[in-house]
């Protein structure tokens, strides 16, 4: 029965279509395989502001909260200008700034590409493009109290900084929406900047001098526990707000600055290898301590955020113990001023006429610019210093700080 017999030709074909059909089965697995891991690894570099990895960050904007040490100019137009020789060195006028020169956060705006930040408070050629200082001179992290308030430090407590930052926000966020003219565009970060910036923080030194002039030491490291905790709930409200990097510097050897020395009596045991105070600086160690703790803490409780802890103490220390092997003079002496006299950043009335400060011949060579404040050579080494990650943990330079560090 020929009809009944199968078919040679169409077996042939029928294996071949098998065969055919498996091949390009496993063609189009590997086809597809090879877009599934293209695209997760695209998927990946798009979210490596997130993630452990390496690269360029593209900071579009900085905010910065603090006190003096990154005030540019934020005191100057609230209260009362800062009057020449600040500034002198490097802008040729008075800048705001409690400096012959640049801030460390001048040149931390320098090191992404990013202008010099203007000060929120300021109201004359201000742009925000690229961040806003809410920094002001005297500022501490605690609220102002009535015993601070007659010491003489500034009601803008961290607290109102982030209070300022958040109205400055929303009222962007309410601009855009409106659709703002390009004019004003210009000078205002865009509402999708304020999640890819850097925060950074310089604060914490007069919440220290504070409690030194009103308390005694044990009081003072009594009350870090509570300063620390505020600094933490501050980091807090600003990654409720969508900051996702923050830059934190710990405080300086506040026992080295010239006035500090001269404002208290200086006891034999009290004093270490470089005439610092040691009491004091044994302090700010226990708050960069408490401080570092705090940030170890909220890196596990926000893993979505990079934070950077930055030891400015040991940079700073650094260079008062090695001042003459980097080009400086005494470390403990300063260039403009008198102490509790004609103050470089207040001008003295004598006989009805105003005097500013005379300041020395040569800035450079000094670490201190006027007592309290370090001069703009001394920052450029700093800056130098920490910039690169060197004093950083992780150690990462800020180029780099939008990534996440994997060793919580």
């Amino acid at each position: 029965m020929e009809g009944q017999r199968p078919s040679v030709g169409n077996g042939i074909i029928g294996r071949w279509k098998t065969a055919w059909a498996s091949r390009n089965s496993v063609k189009t697995l590997t086809i597809a395989a090879f877009f599934a891991v293209a695209f997760s690894l695209f998927i990946l570099s798009g979210r490596q502001r997130n993630l452990g990895g390496s690269g360029t960050c593209d900071f579009p904007a900085v905010f910065n909260f603090g006190d003096s040490n990154s005030d540019t100019g934020g005191k100057s137009a609230a209260f009362h200008r800062i009057p020449l020789p600040n500034g002198n060195t490097f802008f040729q006028k008075p800048s705001g700034r409690y400096c012959n020169g640049e801030l460390i956060i001048d040149f931390i705006a320098e090191k992404l590409g990013l202008p010099h930040l203007s000060a929120y408070l300021d109201s004359i050629g201000t742009n925000f493009r690229h961040g806003a200082n809410f920094a002001t001179g005297g500022s501490t992290i605690q609220r102002l109290d009535a015993r601070m308030f007659k010491i003489g430090y500034s009601p803008i407590s961290l607290d109102i900084q982030l209070s300022q930052f958040e109205q400055f926000k929303e009222r962007i966020n309410e601009l855009y929406k409106e659709g703002v003219n390009s004019n004003i565009k210009s000078k205002l970060p865009r509402p999708e900047d304020f999640s890819q910036a850097l925060y950074t923080f310089d604060i914490g030194q007069n919440d220290l001098d504070c409690a030194f002039k009103s308390m005694t030491e044990k009081q003072a490291i009594e009350s870090v526990p509570g300063i620390i905790n505020q600094f933490a709930q501050a980091v807090k409200r600003l990654h409720n707000q969508g900051a996702r990097t923050f830059w934190i510097h710990n405080t300086g050897p506040i026992g080295c600055l010239p006035f500090e020395v001269l404002d208290y009596p200086q006891q034999h045991e009290n004093v270490d290898q470089n005439g610092c105070l040691r009491s004091h600086n044994e302090i700010a160690h226990e708050f960069n301590r408490q401080l570092k703790d705090s940030v170890i803490q909220l890196r596990m409780q926000f893993p979505d955020a990079a934070l950077t802890y930055v030891d400015i103490y040991s940079a700073k220390y650094s260079l008062i113990s090695h001042a003459k092997h980097h080009g400086f003079a005494n470390p403990l002496g300063y260039c403009c001023g008198h102490h509790r006299d004609n103050l470089c950043w207040r001008k003295k009335t004598s006989n009805g006429t105003e005097i500013s400060a005379t300041p020395c011949s040569n800035p450079s060579a000094y670490i201190s610019w006027d007592g309290i404040h370090y001069s703009h050579a001394a920052n450029l080494w700093v800056a130098n210093k920490v910039l690169d990650g060197l004093v950083s943990d992780p150690t990462t330079p800020i180029t780099e700080a939008c990534h996440r560090s994997l060793n919580l």
